[in-house]
């Protein structure tokens, strides 16, 4: 909230004819998550932080700006009976921020502490420069924020509450406006929405944040509940067998070419895999925990990867993620080898293990000779440019199963070519050391794609 424009706005909200109303758009942006959660809105500060506690309340009082009451409205009688105080511009602002209206934006084009484009996800539009300090220093190219867009000295700027917005909790956006619209889902991404209609659906936004928050905040409290793709118990076993005396690699290699089961992956490595109508042995029975998380990898032809095999020097590695995949492995690779393996031996760890292994495995001291950041943003740019020059070449899943440059043939695939990049951009602006990813450009991969009329 700009508490230089909004100080004696804020402090006549005390005048008991106005607390109440207040009280009430508070409670339905509000309200059903709190009610949900059992806390109250003081329990948000300790829950969330003061600086998000702050900003949810500011979006309800951003809210109850724009509304009437008994034909009145907040902004106007306060400004009638307090805006000689004010003066000409803060008056202005205060008008202004009435007329906001709360909707989702894309971020692009950003210079920290200083301005970035915004282009209105639910109006359309063309994208509008933004004046801003605060906001620009945190956030991504192509980030999502709902907040209000307020005119002030003839530049656009953004309204102090501003809620950053995830993907999950954009998915939630989206479903919740149609449910509350009534509209089934369609080829875009968001229903188009007038500013009449968007006016009044401002408590969506602020509760679909902190209902995704909320959720967000328990499951990274509770630890998952994690299965393979039969519902054992995730339990990785790398099981060694020695080849015998007089085996070779191409021995070995012959033998297993020769199993059905066995993809041939990549040099020495097979997937042991079992096709969607092949039997399915009895699972799940542990499965019913909300928490439940499933774990497995289907190739492209629907087969469901068991494990996996790889032929190293004098060994043959057989990896899997739990004790019955490990028995059935075993059996398989002893009935076929027989005699041209010996007695295997079997590395046993956890799912709390190898998560734990996961997290302490990047920790160590910092070397005093670091990088200079110019140094690394080049070394940086120069590998980021080979692998997506590389990556224009090959089959991307999200694109249909089909290279960027072939998706660009059409106007659909035009359309996800453009959101792959945007998600490219958005993750690539977290890598290295801040200041060392800055100076890589996508610019090319738009403009070799021909798609930079998409870039908005």
């Amino acid at each position: 909230m700009n508490a230089d424009n909004l100080t004696g706005l804020i402090g006549y909200l005390k005048q008991d004819q106005w607390q109440s109303c207040f009280e009430e758009v508070l409670g339905e942006h509000l309200g059903p998550a709190l009610e949900a959660a059992d806390i109250s809105f003081e329990d948000l500060g300790d829950i969330l932080g003061q600086g998000a506690a702050m900003s949810l309340w500011g979006c309800a009082f951003e809210d109850f700006l724009g509304q009437d009451w008994d034909n009145e409205n907040f902004v106007e009688v306060y400004l009638k009976r307090r805006g000689w105080k004010e003066g000409p511009r803060k008056s202005a602002y205060m008008r202004g921020l009435k007329e906001a209206v709360m909707s989702l934006y894309e971020v692009s084009q950003i210079v920290p502490g200083q301005s970035m484009m915004v282009r209105d996800l639910l109006r359309g539009g063309d994208p509008v420069l933004v004046h801003e300090r605060s906001a620009t220093q945190s956030l991504k190219p192509w980030g999502r924020i709902a907040a209000r867009l307020v005119p002030e000295d003839g530049k656009m700027v953004l309204a102090g509450s501003l809620l950053a917005y995830s993907q999950q909790a954009c998915e939630d956006l989206a479903e919740n406006l149609r449910e509350v619209l009534k509209r089934k889902r369609g080829q875009a991404e968001f229903p188009k929405i007038k500013t009449d209609v968007l006016r009044d659906l401002a408590p969506v936004f602020t509760l679909t944040w902190l209902f995704r928050t909320m959720e967000n905040m328990v499951s990274a409290s509770e630890p998952p509940v994690l299965f393979n793709g039969d519902g054992e118990d995730l339990v990785f076993h790398d099981v060694c067998f020695p080849l015998s005396k007089g085996s070779t690699q191409k021995s070995i290699a012959e033998v297993l070419n020769t199993i059905p089961c066995l993809q041939h992956a990549a040099r020495m490595i097979w997937n042991w895999t079992r096709q969607a109508g092949d039997h399915v042995p009895e699972g799940h029975s542990k499965a019913g925990d909300s928490k439940a998380q499933f774990l497995s990898t289907t190739l492209d032809d629907g087969g469901l990867v068991l494990g996996t095999l790889e032929l190293k020097g004098r060994q043959l590695r057989l990896q899997v993620n739990s004790e019955t995949r490990a028995e059935q492995g075993t059996a398989l690779l002893r009935n076929a080898l027989g005699s041209l393996i010996g007695s295997p031996l079997t590395q046993i760890m956890t799912a709390e293990q190898a998560l734990e292994e996961q997290r302490t495995s990047g920790r160590g001291e910092v070397l005093e000779d670091e990088i200079p950041l110019e140094e690394e943003a080049e070394v940086l740019a120069a590998v980021l440019e080979q692998h997506y020059r590389r990556v224009l070449e090959e089959v991307v899943p999200g694109l249909g199963h089909v290279t960027p440059r072939q998706a660009v043939k059409t106007a659909a695939g035009k359309k996800k070519v453009a959101a792959w990049l945007k998600q490219i951009e958005a993750t690539t602006a977290g890598l290295g050391r801040e200041g060392a990813g800055a100076s890589f450009s996508f610019d090319w991969m738009w403009e070799e794609l021909g798609i930079k009329g998409l870039r908005k």
